[in-house]
């Protein structure tokens, strides 16, 4: 008899979980999603025909496996050696495409363009050190950034108590002024001092002063343009996969395979709590439209939120409970924005249609903005937008669940993001025509509140012989989709092999080079 694993959550790791373990036949499968949809925040939204891309999601991982993973679910479209940045939709594929019959289900190979908005003046991101660039911020700040990085390089480097620290010691304190203090800021809602210095381990790893001259240096030399960047910093890879049809697209085709397989994933399931037999979770209680059920189970495998997981837990000591209930989560609204045309033109060398900017997204380092990012759908795929002569954007606001952002009506929250659009000089509220509101509860667990304590959560659950934890909420973790998968895929392996190492699960991600690089960069 096959042994029953409940999984939580239909997002990348519950989904890979449960593809990985049905290529065992001794387990059974089952995934409670406590939506209607698939992906998580990898999913699709559909707004009259245009498709949303919930955070901007780029398919690039150093791991092989997921790579290699990836491409077994959806084909990559054309040639990956050559820029697949397209203009328009083709009519037909490419000679040795894929089947008519499933052209949509594909990858297109896609460059990459990330700028911030400062000074209402344009800046690579990664901010790259060229002539443009030193230009556009002028001699005297030029000197107060070259003088601050020198004094801190020349210095002595203290420890890195905060995410403050982490910037400084390798910007400089001019540079993170200028470029990550006030976005940042923006993002988490929390002075940097506040933050942990792990978001910048993992969201910024390597990347400094030097790596970035060394990368703007190399885009001046001769090069053979691949998909094979593995010796690059994430933050500057340059071309990536993309599903034609947004990210959600694979994750639905995964779940697809998932049930033709005899794999179950259950919507509108919620985990309300847990039973326990002899230190052992034995079944999980859950929440559906018609009421609560059981369901019994062998094994558990979860990427709810920490503080729900600890929640639905039986005779959990209160101090356990007090960290839980205090982890504290970064949530956003997405404006989808759908224009005649923008007002701002195309200045770079990169052809586009429609004069729109080629960027994927724009920081918004703007003071006088509440708006944190602007995507630009369109170059992300020209799949998503339903009408290729029209412009979609999405223009991305981060707040706290119940704060005065959050709670403000859906036609209130788009006049406040049309009047930014305006001001910001993006496009005018008279070429706008259509708009919708997507709201993101916990979108990004947060290296504050009670984060300092986590060690102590995770040495509890940790106790719990069948409960593996995965993925970005399941782990309190700011993890990429590749992490929150290979993180999975260590769950699935100790399962069927019987071996339990939870510290190789909780260590996908957490960068044991962070700390060898304080000192080299």
């Amino acid at each position: 008899m096959s042994k029953i694993i409940v999984v939580v959550g239909a997002g990348p790791a519950g989904l890979t979980t449960a593809w990985e373990l049905l290529k065992h036949p001794d387990f059974h499968p089952i995934v409670l999603e406590a939506s209607g949809e698939i992906g998580g925040l990898s999913r699709t939204v559909v707004h009259n025909g245009n498709r949303m891309d919930i955070g901007g999601h780029r398919f690039f991982s150093k791991s092989d496996w997921v790579m290699d993973w990836w491409k077994s679910h959806l084909p990559i479209q054309g040639s990956p050696a050559r820029d697949d940045r397209e203009l328009a939709r083709p009519s037909t594929l490419e000679p040795g495409g894929p089947d008519p019959e499933t052209e949509d289900r594909v990858f297109l190979v896609r460059s990459r363009l990330s700028r911030i908005l400062f000074l209402r003046k344009f800046f690579n991101y990664p901010i790259a050190l060229s002539m443009r660039t030193l230009l556009q911020l002028g001699p005297f700040r030029i000197a107060r950034i070259l003088g601050s990085y020198l004094r801190t390089r020349l210095g002595r480097v203290g420890p890195e108590r905060n995410l403050e620290d982490f910037f400084i010691h390798r910007f400089g304190r001019e540079l993170y002024r200028t470029f990550f203090k006030d976005y940042t800021e923006k993002v988490w809602g929390v002075p940097c001092r506040s933050i942990r210095p792990e978001w910048g381990a993992q969201r910024i790893k390597g990347l400094s002063i030097r790596k970035a001259l060394a990368h703007a240096i190399r885009q001046f030399l001769p090069r053979r343009r691949s998909l094979s960047q593995k010796t690059t910093e994430t933050s500057l890879i340059e071309r990536f996969l993309y599903p034609k049809l947004g990210p959600g697209q694979l994750w639905e085709t995964v779940a697809g395979r998932i049930a033709m397989a005899g794999g179950e994933i259950r919507f509108h399931c919620q985990v309300v709590r847990m039973e326990m037999d002899q230190g052992r979770i034995s079944a999980v209680i859950v929440r559906t439209p018609d009421g609560e059920s059981r369901i019994s189970c062998d094994q558990i495998v979860s990427s709810m939120p920490l503080r729900d997981l600890v929640g639905g837990l039986p005779q959990t000591a209160s101090t356990i409970r007090d960290i839980s209930e205090h982890l504290v989560y970064r949530d956003y609204i997405t404006a989808g924005i759908l224009l005649k045309r923008l007002k701002i033109r195309n200045q770079t060398r990169i052809p586009t249609l429609n004069g729109i900017i080629p960027d994927n997204w724009i920081y918004v380092q703007e003071k006088d903005a509440r708006m944190g990012r602007i995507q630009f759908y369109n170059n992300w795929s020209p799949y998503l937008v339903k009408d290729p002569a029209t412009i979609w954007i999405g223009l991305e606001y981060f707040c706290q669940e119940g704060d005065e952002l959050w709670n403000l009506a859906d036609g209130e929250f788009l006049r406040l993001a049309c009047n930014e659009l305006e001001t910001l000089g993006i496009a005018k509220g008279s070429d706008i025509l259509d708009s919708t509101v997507v709201r993101v509860p916990k979108a990004y667990p947060a290296y504050f509140g009670s984060y300092e304590r986590m060690s102590e959560l995770r040495a509890h659950l940790d106790t719990i012989p069948n409960l593996w934890c995965v993925g970005r909420n399941g782990q309190h973790r700011y993890n990429n989709q590749d992490h929150s998968m290979l993180s999975a895929r260590e769950a699935v392996k100790q399962i069927v092999s019987s071996i339990r190492d939870p510290d190789a699960i909780w260590n996908v991600n957490a960068e044991d080079s962070y700390h060898e690089e304080k000192t080299s960069n």
